[in-house]
């Protein structure tokens, strides 16, 4: 790596983030802009614009990650336009709740492909070429709090994550030291179309549910992904961060206290 006069100085490294067009995504590829580093954002369809941060803006390309071929062609596009890649983020993924009694085959295809299989697809092809460079490399998962406590609705999508999450551990042990591989836990993101799935209130609701108060806001999931990026973090690896406000407060807990009086 070059030398670097600060750990988050991130100039001269290369980025791709999945998903990185809109919502969380968009916020940590603006996040590693600003930090000086080369990124390269990646969706389905192409955005009207791409994040961008004191006149930089990010690279785009199309890919469909859940098929393998696609999920290297766009890390192999990555290194080559960049000269390398050092982080890639697998951000891409979500599902809308189904009832599990009733769900589609297809359904559930389609959301372990989304939110297991393409993360791994494209994890493959990062370590192919991390490997390879000088100062290695490292994957950044993106999880959820499903993977640890489902919920009603979730089947599919929690099976996934909590698949994500030992797969981050399964690499962290066999790709080590080239390539570190760490999980992000991350609760409810406030985002532009975050409010939906809780209700009239949208994401106020969890005021009471989370320790902190509040849902997470997307930088503070980008700031997550910086640390695990940079220098500072050089020794961690296989890593499971909890940002998540402190998870959700239990309902024994809820039950005997009223809102607001913690």
């Amino acid at each position: 790596m070059d030398d670097q006069s600060h750990p988050m100085d991130l100039t001269g490294r290369a980025v791709l983030v999945t998903g990185g067009t809109r919502g969380l995504g968009a916020a940590i590829a603006r996040a590693f802009l600003a930090c000086g580093a080369d990124v390269m954002v990646c969706g389905r369809t192409t955005p009207t614009t791409l994040p961008s941060t004191d006149g930089r803006e990010a690279a785009f390309r199309a890919a469909d990650l859940r098929d393998p071929v696609a999920a290297a062609d766009v890390v192999a596009a990555t290194a080559e336009r960049f000269g390398r890649l050092d982080t890639l983020v697998n951000n891409a993924g979500g599902s809308p709740d189904a009832d599990a009694a009733t769900v589609s085959p297809r359904f559930v295809e389609k959301v372990v492909a989304l939110n297991l299989l393409a993360p791994f697809y494209a994890a493959q092809a990062a370590n192919l070429v991390m490997r390879e460079q000088p100062g290695g490399g490292g994957v950044i998962n993106i999880g959820s709090v499903s993977a640890h406590d489902p919920q009603p609705g979730t089947a599919a999508y929690s099976a996934a994550k909590a698949g994500l999450l030992g797969l981050t551990r399964a690499l962290a042990l066999e790709w080590a030291p080239r390539v570190r591989v760490n999980h992000i836990t991350a609760g409810p993101v406030r985002t532009e179309n975050s409010g939906t799935p809780y209700g009239d209130d949208g994401l106020a609701a969890l005021a009471d549910l989370v320790p902190m108060g509040r849902p997470a806001e997307p930088d503070d999931v980008a700031r997550a992904c910086l640390w695990l990026a940079c220098d500072l973090s050089s020794y961690v690896n296989g890593a499971d961060l909890a940002v998540h406000g402190g998870g959700e407060i239990p309902a024994r807990y809820r039950a005997t206290h009223r809102p607001g009086s913690r």
